[in-house]
Formats: structure tokens, sequence, C-alpha cells
């Protein structure tokens, strides 16, 4: 049996243009599903993985609008409670997809927690933006009472900003990796949704932390620790490029590790698109990898079979 970790992008179930309704985002996650479903069929075991970041920005409103009356939940519980939203529409929409190709399987959402390092220096560099946009005023009002970093955006306005600490471990991988790769019956798992909840562990004890986690560097933590050897990264772009939006990109359709270190650290992926991806994949690779695959959710199947995408390879 094959196996694949898919980390699939919050613009796959959401987007800027939509109005964020729950019909929306399951229109939008039927046309995932659908392609999932045809890789299911193909004979592939997979972890699923996704964004969260529209969803976690409307929870983060929605509670700023209830605050007078409910009491604000903090981002981690946000984060969690993303998870749950998003994986109760994966479960069922994928399964109505798989009932359509007569394939009997359980799917089910782990909601994950993720280790960082209590003195990882995002904490004393916040960068992530998260939630509303506010006037300078409202942001310097929220600075006070809160005690909140925020920051300037490119279009003038005020956003909260929150660490994003390197992921360290996966609390849930021997459950996900369990129910995977089970020799009985194999089950489809989403997990680490968001990046999965950041907690800090100290003396045994674990305790959530107000941060947002890197959605791809997480599963590439979460594929390696339960020994997956094939990720795929899917985002809104069909290939990588070098000097991409210049006259002279390039798309790459494969490279090999240490190329892919290279071109990094040339300055071809920037942290603000492709350097996340590109970071995570070479970690991943170091590690169990042996292959992974970058594209966009409507390439994928033409991906797998090497008409499209870029795969980056161990050797």
């Amino acid at each position: 049996m094959k196996s694949a970790t898919v980390a699939l992008g919050g613009n796959s179930l959401l987007r800027q243009e939509d109005e964020g309704t729950a019909e929306e985002q399951f229109e939008r996650m039927k046309k995932t599903c659908e392609r999932l479903a045809v890789m299911i069929e193909k004979g592939y075991d997979l972890v699923l993985t996704h964004g969260n970041g529209p969803q976690v920005g409307n929870i983060l409103i929605q509670n700023e609008l209830a605050s007078s009356e409910v009491p604000p939940l903090p981002l981690d519980v946000c984060g969690a409670e993303s998870q749950g939203q998003i994986g109760y529409m994966f479960q069922q929409t994928l399964k109505n997809e798989l009932n359509k190709h007569d394939i009997d399987m359980t799917i089910s959402s782990v909601i994950t927690q993720v280790i960082v390092d209590g003195d990882d220096p995002a904490f004393k560099n916040p960068t992530k933006f998260v939630g509303p946009f506010y006037s300078k005023e409202k942001a310097e009002e929220l600075r006070k009472v809160k005690d909140w970093d925020i920051k300037e955006t490119s279009n003038g306005k005020y956003r909260r900003v929150v660490p994003s600490p390197d992921p360290q471990n996966i609390v849930e991988s021997d459950l996900i990796q369990d129910l995977v790769f089970a020799e009985d019956k194999s089950y489809v798992v989403i997990a680490a949704g968001g990046g999965g909840v950041p907690v800090i562990e100290e003396r045994g004890k674990l305790e959530g932390v107000e941060g947002v986690i890197d959605k791809d560097k997480a599963t590439a933590v979460l594929a390696s620790q339960i020994e997956e050897t094939f990720l795929v990264l899917l985002t809104t772009v069909e290939q990588v490029y070098l000097n991409y939006g210049e006259e002279n990109e390039e798309p790459i359709s494969s490279m090999n590790v240490q190329e892919a270190q290279k071109y990094l650290e040339e300055g071809h992926f920037p942290e603000g698109s492709m350097g996340p991806k590109i970071e995570a994949s070479i970690d991943f690779l170091k590690n169990s990898g042996e292959k992974v695959l970058i594209t966009t959710p409507e390439k994928l199947l033409d991906a797998l079979d090497g008409e499209t995408g870029t795969y980056i390879y161990s050797r």
C-alpha cells in the first residue's frame, strides 16, 4: 500500500473573495476531496493536514464582537476550535466522495498539539498577523488594555502579531501512525490543522501558548515522526520557479535536496512565499523522506502522474 502526507492550504477551503459561509467552505472542500478520493482509489493511505488562517481569523473576529457578553478565548483554544470545525467538514465531505467510489474507509480528525520551545526567539519577535484590522487609535488602545503586539500592515491598517515558533514534536504522532498504518484496517487521518496547537512542556505538563505554527513545517515534522516517505504540499502555484515573477522565471520540474538548499540560499524562495515550503521539504527529506511534491490542488492528479508539479528528491 502506498502512503502520503498531504498538506492543504487554508485557501483550499476559504478564499479572500468569499463571504466565509459554511456553504462556501463545503463547496470548496468538495472540489479538493474529489481529487483526494481519486488518490485514495489509486491505493494511497493518507494523512491530511490543512491551513486555518481564514477560519481562525473569523473566530477571533467573532470573539471580539461577542466579548461584551461572552469571555473571549485565547488563541490556542481558537486554534483547536478551528481544527474541529475544518475536521468535521473534511470528514463528512471526503466520506461522501469516497462513497461515490464504493470505498469504505473511516476518516477521523485528531486535535493535534505541537510542542514548541519556550525559549524560541520567535516569542521575543512576534511576526505572524492574526485577527481583524484596526485603526491606529484602536490599535493603541488594545496595546494598553490587552498588552498585545500590534504592527502596521502594508495597507496602512494595524493588526495583532503573534509568535511563530518552530515545531519540535507532535504530541499525538504515535496515535496517528497507528491509525494510518494499522495492519487490519487503515484510516484516513486529518491532523495538525493550522500547524497544530502550540504547547510548551515543562516538568511533564503541557500548556498552550499564544502563537501560530507554520502549517508546512508542522506537517514535515509529523510526516517524519510517523516515518512517512512521501510529502505533498498543495499551494497556489502549479510548480516551483527560479526567479519567480521576473522576466527570466524558470519552472522546476524536479531537483534534489542539495539543489533545493542551494537555490534557497541564493534567495530564489522568499520567506513570505515559497521559502517555508522549501525549508519544510528540506527538513523532511533529511529525516525519513524520499520525495516531496509541490503543486496546486487542481493539478494534484496530473502531478502524481508526473505531468506537472515540482518534485524534490532526497538524492
